[in-house]
């Protein structure tokens, strides 16, 4: 069967885009990926570690509330530890609702508890008891109770943080190994062009400029064409061609003598 010229051009640059896309393809998977943990990372690690933060402001700002009740400022006192007291509750329904890592549950179920005994000391009357200015009290007690509770939701935020570093660092090396396809892709094409263009000398620009040659060399004392082209192809029809058309001129030279 006849390879023509067309065919092994087709299929050599068809070779060329199949490894370019294949190559393109795994990139384009491997950002994908990347893409969509980067997604995770931020809506789950991230989420509580924001929610962490938030919870830790607001038992920041009730210890300030319980501080201004022992001094009898009743209403300001209340006010503040309301507020906050509703922007843990809101934080911590987040965190709970956003369990991502390992025995996460149980650092939720620890902030439960830890704040709820905390709450049950600022819920009770302060203003106007004997707890009033009765700082040894807060000390021992009520500020005891607010470090433990924040220690529990700074484990919390610590795993999360642990996790988004080790994610970050995992993320990384996946960048990586998403480039790697680019650049073999690239450094393939690169020895395949010169691959290709030793075989496109080889077998298309050498037989057509010894057949030009071979032509040159054709006198009117010399009617033989002076190669053999080993391809089958139109090359191989061209040398044919030229060499029927040296035998129909030396006919026609013949006769007109």
């Amino acid at each position: 069967m006849k390879k023509t010229l067309r065919l092994k051009i087709f299929a050599s640059f068809f070779l060329l885009i199949a490894m370019l896309a294949i190559a393109g393809t795994i990139s384009v998977l491997e950002f994908r990926w990347l893409t969509n943990s980067v997604h995770g990372l931020i809506h789950d690690n991230y989420k509580s570690i924001e929610a962490s933060k938030s919870m830790i402001e607001a038992l920041e700002r009730e210890d300030s509330g319980v501080l201004l009740l022992l001094l009898g400022e009743w209403e300001e006192g209340r006010n503040i530890i309301k507020s906050a007291d509703k922007e843990f509750d809101k934080s911590f329904k987040i965190a709970k609702n956003n369990l991502t890592e390992k025995n996460e549950g149980q650092y939720i179920k620890s902030i439960e508890e830890r704040y709820n005994r905390y709450k049950e000391q600022w819920k009770r009357p302060i203003v106007g008891t004997a707890k009033q200015g009765d700082m040894e009290w807060y000390r021992n007690d009520i500020h005891k109770l607010f470090l433990d509770t924040k220690e529990a939701v700074n484990d919390l935020m610590t795993i999360n943080q642990k996790s988004m570093y080790k994610e970050a660092s995992h993320l990384e090396e996946k960048s990586k190994r998403a480039i790697m396809p680019g650049i073999v892709a690239i450094i393939a094409a690169l020895v395949f062009s010169v691959i290709l263009n030793f075989f496109i000398t080889r077998y298309f620009v050498r037989p057509i400029s010894e057949l030009t040659e071979a032509v040159n060399k054709v006198h009117e004392d010399q009617h033989i064409l002076n190669i053999n082209i080993s391809s089958k192809d139109e090359i191989k029809d061209l040398e044919i061609a030229i060499k029927k058309l040296i035998q129909r001129l030396l006919r026609n030279s013949k006769h007109a003598k």
